[in-house]
C-alpha cells in the first residue's frame, strides 16, 4: 500500500447512490436498443460493470445483455507507468465476437488521462457495433486526449501527485473512493480521514 494520507471520499452508501443514479443513465442511453453488451474494463471496471448490470436488469427492466470484459493495462493504480504503450489482450473467445450492430456500454473506475479508453475504442470500432457508449465510476481532471464518458459517476478535480483510488470488491474488502495524498503523512493518531 502507498504510504501517505488517505481521505475517504466516497462510502458504501454514497457509492450506492452514485450507481443508481449511473444505472438511471446509461437506461436512458440504452432504451429501445435491441442488442446490448456491457463491457468491463478489468479490473475494477469488470466487478462495476456487474452492479451496473444488475440495476439494469433488476430497476430498469432491461433484457440481461452480453457481458464481458476486457483487460487493458497501462499504469498500475498508484499511476505508476508499467507500459510504454497501453496493453489490450484480445482473450480467444473475444476474436470471433461478432458485435455488429450492438450498443456497448464500455465501464470503468476511473478515467483520467484517456489512454485505456482509447485503446478499447480503438480495438471496439474493429467490431463495428452500432454505438459505443461510456460509464465510469469517476472522471477525473488530466485527461490528455479529446475523450469524455457519456455517463459519470463524480467528476473530481485533482491534481497530481495525489491518487484517486477505488476499492472496489471482490479486489477489495469494502466499496470505496479515497483520495491518496502521496507526499502529506497521516495524523499523528495513526488515523486515516473519512
Amino acid at each position: 500500500m502507498t504510504p501517505g494520507l488517505r481521505t475517504c471520499l466516497f462510502d458504501e452508501a454514497q457509492l450506492a447512490v452514485l450507481l443508481d443514479s449511473m444505472a438511471e443513465h446509461c437506461a436512458g442511453l440504452l432504451r429501445g436498443r435491441q442488442r446490448v453488451a456491457v463491457i468491463g474494463i478489468r479490473r475494477r471496471g469488470a466487478p462495476l460493470a456487474d452492479l451496473l448490470t444488475e440495476r439494469l436488469q433488476a430497476v430498469h427492466g432491461m433484457t440481461p445483455p452480453l457481458r464481458l470484459d476486457l483487460l487493458v493495462k497501462r499504469y498500475a493504480d498508484d499511476l505508476t507507468l508499467l507500459h510504454p504503450e497501453t496493453q489490450l489482450t484480445e482473450e480467444a473467445q473475444h476474436a470471433a465476437l461478432d458485435l455488429s450492430g450492438y450498443t456497448l456500454l464500455v465501464v470503468d473506475d476511473v478515467l483520467y488521462s484517456g489512454h485505456s479508453i482509447l485503446k478499447v475504442v480503438n480495438y471496439l470500432v474493429q467490431k463495428q457495433p452500432a454505438a459505443i457508449r461510456m460509464a465510469v465510476l469517476v472522471e477525473r481532471a488530466g485527461r490528455c486526449l479529446p475523450l469524455a464518458a457519456d455517463v459519470v459517476g463524480t467528476r473530481l478535480e485533482i491534481a497530481p501527485p495525489d491518487i484517486i483510488e477505488c476499492h472496489v470488491p471482490p479486489f477489495e474488502s469494502d466499496f470505496r473512493i479515497e483520495l491518496l495524498q502521496p507526499g502529506r503523512a497521516p495524523p499523528p493518531d495513526g488515523q486515516d480521514h473519512v
